[in-house]
């Protein structure tokens, strides 16, 4: 796999509620609820409640941050 096909992948997730898993280093993970709101050429943002976060595609592909589409 590669960041193209992370990139195309996300694309297809716009406007869709996302989980999203964030390693931030020494086991410790932050955990977001959110929807993906735009896709850039090297990351993609969420919006968060009121908040916008972005991450980039090279952290989906080293599993940095992992996605799950929401159920509901």
């Amino acid at each position: 796999m590669n960041t193209n096909k992370v990139k195309s992948q996300i694309e297809g997730l716009v406007g869709k509620e996302v989980h999203i898993k964030v390693n931030v280093g020494r086991n410790k993970y932050e955990h977001y609820d959110g929807i993906i709101i735009n896709t850039y050429p090297y990351l993609f943002t969420v919006k968060v409640e009121n908040l916008v976060k972005s991450f980039s595609y090279v952290d989906v592909l080293t599993k940095d941050v992992q996605l799950k589409i929401s159920n509901a």
